[in-house]
Formats: C-alpha cells, sequence, structure tokens
C-alpha cells in the first residue's frame, strides 16, 4: 500500500478509492459513477461493493458494453481492483454483489496505529473548512424550556462532531433580544423601580414573573400599552436610558440562560437579533435591487415559488420580524463570516419558514440551487418532549418547566442511586458529586440524542437512569468496568501500546476490531446527514461487541492478555471519544 492510501480518510473511503479504480478501467464510459460501498452482514464479508446492478441498468441498450448483465460486470470489477494489503479477498454474490473481507492483520495494525497516533487520527475529511451552527437561541425575559433543551444539546453535539472533523464552527445564540416585547418591559421597569439604575437584579427578581406582570399591564391599560409602544421607538432610535435599561434585562436573563449552560458543559457565543437589525436595510435594499422584493398589501414581500403565502421582509407597518432578521443573519453569515454550511436547530414547527428564507436566498444568488453544493444551509428540525401522559411535557400547574431544576432533579436522582450503592462511604464527597453530575446530566442527554431527532420523545427519568439497556448509565457503566479491567492488569497501558502487539485471533476479537475501524465513517455520517442518534446507535453496539468478546476471550492471566488489553483500551478510547461528540463526561470508576 502506497504512504497516501494509508489512512486517508475512513475504512468505507480507502475502500472506495480501490473500487474507483478499478471502475474506471471497467467502465471508462460512466465516469461520473461512484464507488457504492456498504459494511454488510458478517456471513458475506465485510464490505459490499452494489455498482454492478445500477451500471448494468446504465450500459445495457449500448452496442458492444461488453457484459452480459450485472453478474459479468460484478466480476470485472473485482478483477480490476489493484492490489491492497487491507484486502484479504473479494467474492462474487448474487446479481454482481462483489464482497470484500478485509485482512486481519491490517485491521490490527490500525488499531495498534491508532493508539500510538491517537483517535484525532480517525477524525474525517469533510469538504469544508468553516460552518456555522445556530442553536439553543432562546428569547430574552422568557424562561428557556425543554424545547430549548432539545435544541441546545443536539446543536451541541453536531457542532462537537464538525469540530473533531477539523472544522472551524461558528456555534452562535441566536437570542431573541430585539423586539416590541421590549418596549412593554422597559416601560414597567421604569414605572416599578423610578431608581431602576440602581435597582439589582435581585429587586427586579423573577424575570419571567416580571414578564408575566408587564405582559398583564400590557393587555390591562390602554395608556400604559401606547407608552409602551412609544418605548419600543424611542429604544429603537437609540436614546441612552431605553438601551441602558434593555442591556439591564438581556444581562438578567442571560444570567440565568448560562446557569442551563453551565450545567450542560456547552460553548455558545451570543449574537442575538439586535446585532443583525443594523445590516437589514442595506441586505432589503440588495434584495429590492435584485427585484425581488414586492409591495403586496402594503407590506414588502418575496415571493417563493410552490408556497402560496410570501415571506413578508417589511411588515405594513414598516417594522421588522422574523424573516427580515434571518435573511439578514445568513448574508452576514455568508458574507462576513465566509460559512460554506449553515445549519439552524429549531423544532420541526419552524421548518417551513426556514425553507421559504433558503428559497429566496436561492432567488438572490446567495446559496446555489444545487442543495448538495456548498455553500449551503441545512434545517435541523426536531420533534416535542411529551410527559408520561403523552401530552407536551410540563409540570402539574400547566406551566413550563424550569430547565435547571430538571437537570438538577436527573443529578439528584443518580445521586442517590450511588449512595443507595454504598458509594459515599467509598468516595470523596467531591467524588460522588463528580459522578452523580456526569450521570445525571448525560442521561438527559443520551435519552434525548439516541432517538431520530425528528420523532417526539417522551421525558421519563425512571428510563433515562436506568442501568440496563440503551441508556447513558448503561454505556457510562460500561466504559468504567473496561478501565476496571485494565486497572486490575496491574500493566502498564502506555507501555504496552509501544511494546505489544496486536492480534485478532478469536473471531469476537475481530468483530470487536471491525466495528472500532468503523469509527470515522460512523461520525461523517452522522455529521452529513446531522443525525446525532448514528453515533449513540454505534455506541450502543459497540458495548455490545464488548461484552460478546469478554464474555468469550479471557483477558486478565490468559495467555493473549498483552494484545486483549490493548484491544480493552482501544475501545474504551473510541468509547470515551464517542462521548465528548455526545456531550457526556466520562466516568472511570462505579
Amino acid at each position: 500500500m502506497t504512504n497516501d492510501e494509508e489512512s486517508t480518510g475512513s475504512l468505507k473511503k480507502q475502500l472506495s478509492k480501490l473500487f474507483e479504480k478499478s471502475l474506471r478501467i471497467t467502465v471508462p464510459s460512466e465516469s461520473d459513477v461512484e464507488p457504492l460501498i456498504a459494511a454488510c452482514a458478517p456471513k458475506f464479508g465485510d464490505y459490499q461493493c452494489n455498482n454492478a446492478m445500477g451500471l448494468w441498468s446504465r450500459i445495457k441498450n449500448k452496442k458492444d458494453n461488453g457484459f452480459k448483465g450485472p453478474p459479468s460486470i460484478g466480476k470485472v470489477i473485482m478483477d480490476n481492483l489493484p492490489s491492497s494489503e487491507m484486502i484479504e479477498k473479494c467474492t462474487l454474490a448474487g446479481p454482481g454483489f462483489v464482497n470484500i473481507t478485509l485482512t486481519t492483520s491490517w485491521i490490527a495494525k490500525n488499531i495498534q496505529k491508532m493508539l500510538i497516533d491517537g483517535i484525532e487520527t480517525w477524525a474525517p475529511s469533510l469538504q469544508i473548512k468553516r460552518a456555522v451552527v445556530d442553536f439553543s437561541s432562546p428569547n430574552i425575559a422568557k424562561e428557556m424550556h425543554v424545547g430549548h433543551l432539545r435544541s441546545t444539546i443536539i446543536g451541541d453535539t453536531l457542532a462537537r462532531m464538525l469540530e473533531f472533523s477539523k472544522v472551524d464552527v461558528l456555534r452562535r445564540n441566536h437570542v431573541g433580544d430585539w423586539g416590541t416585547q421590549f418596549g412593554m418591559l422597559i416601560e414597567f421597569l421604569f414605572e416599578k423601580f423610578p431608581n431602576w439604575e440602581d435597582a439589582s437584579a435581585q429587586a427586579i427578581g423573577d424575570l419571567q414573573e416580571f414578564y408575566k406582570a408587564s405582559k398583564k399591564r400590557f393587555d390591562e391599560d390602554p395608556d400604559f400599552k401606547g407608552r409602551a409602544q412609544q418605548a419600543v421607538v424611542r429604544l429603537q432610535g437609540g436614546e441612552a436610558s431605553y438601551r441602558k435599561a434593555w442591556a439591564q434585562i438581556c444581562e438578567i436573563s442571560r444570567n440565568e440562560f448560562n446557569k442551563v449552560y453551565q450545567r450542560l458543559g456547552v460553548q455558545l457565543e451570543e449574537k442575538g437579533e439586535s446585532f443583525y437589525n443594523p445590516h437589514i436595510p442595506g441586505v432589503i435594499e440588495k434584495l429590492s435591487n435584485q427585484g425581488l422584493v414586492e409591495e403586496s398589501q402594503g407590506a414588502r414581500v418575496i415571493h417563493i415559488e410552490g408556497v402560496n403565502i410570501p415571506l413578508i421582509v417589511v411588515k405594513s407597518d414598516g417594522g421588522y420580524n422574523y424573516a427580515s432578521t434571518d435573511m439578514t443573519a445568513l448574508w452576514y453569515r455568508l458574507n462576513e463570516e465566509k460559512a460554506e454550511w449553515i445549519i439552524y436547530v429549531t423544532d420541526v414547527g419552524q421548518q417551513q419558514h426556514f425553507e421559504m428564507v433558503f428559497s429566496a436566498a436561492k432567488r438572490a444568488g446567495w446559496l446555489p440551487a444545487n442543495d448538495n453544493m456548498y455553500p449551503k444551509a441545512s434545517h435541523v428540525g426536531f420533534g416535542l418532549v411529551l410527559g408520561e401522559d403523552g401530552k407536551r411535557f410540563r409540570t402539574r400547574n400547566t406551566e413550563v418547566v424550569r430547565l435547571v431544576d430538571l437537570l438538577d432533579e436527573a443529578k439528584n436522582r443518580s445521586k442517590s442511586a450511588l449512595i443507595e450503592r454504598g458509594k459515599a462511604a467509598e468516595w470523596t464527597e467531591q467524588e460522588l458529586e463528580h459522578t452523580a453530575e456526569a450521570v445525571g446530566y448525560g442521561a438527559v442527554k443520551y435519552a434525548d440524542l439516541k432517538n431520530n431527532r425528528l420523532t417526539n420523545y417522551t421525558f421519563n427519568f425512571d428510563q433515562m437512569l436506568n442501568d440496563k439497556g440503551n441508556t447513558a448509565v448503561y454505556l457510562l457503566y460500561a466504559h468504567a468496568r473496561i478501565c476496571s479491567i485494565i486497572r486490575k492488569s496491574g500493566k502498564d497501558i502506555d507501555e504496552l501500546k509501544k511494546t505489544g502487539v496486536l492480534s485478532l485471533n478469536h473471531a469476537d476479537e475481530r468483530a470487536l476490531a471491525l466495528h472500532l475501524l468503523q469509527f470515522s465513517e460512523v461520525v461523517e455520517e452522522a455529521c452529513t446527514n446531522l443525525l446525532p442518534n448514528v453515533l449513540c446507535e454505534y455506541l450502543y453496539n459497540l458495548s455490545e461487541n464488548f461484552t460478546k468478546f469478554y464474555s468469550n476471550c479471557q483477558v486478565v492471566g490468559s495467555a493473549e492478555e498483552t494484545s486483549r488489553l490493548l484491544l480493552c483500551e482501544a475501545t474504551a478510547v473510541v468509547m470515551r471519544k464517542c462521548f465528548h461528540l455526545l456531550g457526556i463526561t466520562p466516568v472511570y470508576k462505579i
């Protein structure tokens, strides 16, 4: 194998490169054909090339194509394959499927190389250099709810996977910090606290209650409503006292949001609606000069093909709205921040809005018409969080659940379970607290991420904190058990990495090793399709593969101890990277 062929991308990509060379020789006239490589059932081999049938449908009517059907194409693809140390053998099956068995020694060598060079060498290689992930994005002066929890957890994982893949990720918190509600809030602040500049956050108290009280006043008192509407004009006109009051309200809200982000270990850079506001007139002028903006019932709109309602970019009263801000933010991200992929993580209810924004951007020539080309914009929708009654998740008094309370309850339940198992006597308070946080917060994240994000999921503490089945608790404990096996061996694992040799003589050793080697292509698939559940499924299957290996292959005290300890360490390393990508803190003892 040449140097450039070695460790260039995922296992699947390396096989694709070999089969691409074969396809160019086999069917030189079909130069646009991409290799179709997929993992296959163990009884057939490790991977499969599935191009023959598709190729036959393209060339069967061409004269002198030289083939009698898909099997003959499959055979020639197999015969034209360049020799490579990674492939032990290929066999032909059915209508031209080429089954591939990898060389066991090559699998072992690549895992050992990763142990020495680090898991970063298994990072997938994506087509882009910079992406924006727009996620979380709560509204100032309103409580973060479980919808924001989903957006925060899913967005953070997508950002982590892209960052691991060497993409420069701009993590954007597009908070709702501008708009008509601020007139109401500021006027209420001035009225309730005449010396508002000296009033502390404690005096203003619970911002949620403050918002409700001001809204009640706004709805019931016409004079107050008039003053509030005037306050919006003065705020947007840049009047100093109004700007200062606005900034104070935003800061109180920001501190509340940060309590959630700190517990979840999530980093975000805030660029809210107010940030884009000064850019809106210029962007709308550009769109108008292109002839895209039309008058409609006093408003200014962009018509989208195939959609009954237009995208309103200037309201009939001359004000701006979500579409004005979102079009401007998209323009800014493409032109100022030079992002090649802009990803929006919101609930599925906003899908049509974003599709209209993206369509308008295509009409303007900001984005290519072909969705497979870059730069591109993607909406990552997600379903509802349901209570056990099958309805939207709320507390008993129908109020939205405070996220801080929700996360703290997960941690406290986790801590109680550890204390019940006698860990308070064995561990320091710090160890107990750290493990309770890792398991509690990890359980909430994993329960969300393991589902296809488009589906609704039921929030249930008992299920997510169960130590059996596909849960974070089970997986964290599985990782801790692997660490315990290595510790109990008494061997220096870092020394073994340098001096030991990994050999995969047992079928369960080989199956586990092959699964480890597929890590890179799984991360790539999860990134490309924006589906974190693909990584969760891989992690759970990895744990199951390890259990099977450990049940059938004695590690400590066996003749193969060194090799099997290296396989244990490789499993732990890959599990830890999966946890990191999912935003979960690993635990090392249980």
